[in-house]
């Protein structure tokens, strides 16, 4: 299964899985250097201060085995196809300017929040800036919901995940979710594409 998958997508697959495993054996020892921590933490005493690799290297830590598993299964779901689509290099391009902008997005978020320093970790930003470009590129194509199992056209399956993702994170539902970050890796995504769409792709 592996070794039918693109190159960069199978690399992501194995260094995420690979992180899980230091995270398991090593506790909380990644989190406090690699994890996004917000620039106020610093007033907080004995906690993290924000490093600016955090806003890449959170993108490959989770918080459990459940989160691992389900942002995995979508990179495998969907990275495949993106990564043909675009180009290798394209992709790992695409992919890691979601991560930052989903990392920004929550770093804006929780600057208006006074609470007490929370690090961020998941690949989730990078995921659902894959979500976006396939629902972009392939917008009839059928995906089957786990739950419910529903099919529905992409399009429209991205279109209700985002809505539902703003929802939660305006009325602060689902609490321990960063539904800003996951936002703002599709919104720096479709920035990005739509940059790459007024230019020649390169040879």
């Amino acid at each position: 299964m592996l070794a039918s998958m693109p190159p960069a997508t199978r690399a992501l697959l194995l260094l995420n899985v690979a992180v899980f495993a230091v995270q398991y054996l090593t506790g909380d020892l990644l989190l406090r250097p690699f994890a996004l921590w917000p620039p106020a933490s610093a007033q907080f005493p004995g906690a993290p201060s924000f490093q600016v690799w955090q806003l890449l290297t959170y993108g490959f830590l989770h918080g459990s085995l459940t989160h691992l598993f389900f942002n995995m299964f979508a990179l495998y779901m969907f990275g495949g196809e993106i990564e043909r689509l675009l180009g290798t290099r394209r992709y790992v391009t695409y992919y890691l300017v979601c991560v930052v902008g989903a990392a920004l997005a929550q770093l804006l978020v929780l600057s208006n929040m006074d609470l007490r320093p929370i690090p961020t970790v998941g690949a989730s930003g990078g995921v659902f800036g894959l979500l976006l470009a396939f629902g972009m590129a392939y917008p009839q194509r059928r995906i089957m919901l786990m739950f419910p199992p529903i099919p529905m056209p992409a399009w429209l399956f991205v279109t209700l995940y985002g809505v539902l993702e703003l929802y939660l994170g305006v009325t602060g539902s689902g609490q321990g979710v960063a539904h800003f970050a996951h936002l703002g890796g599709m919104v720096a995504g479709f920035v990005l594409l739509l940059r790459w769409r007024r230019q020649p792709r390169p040879r």
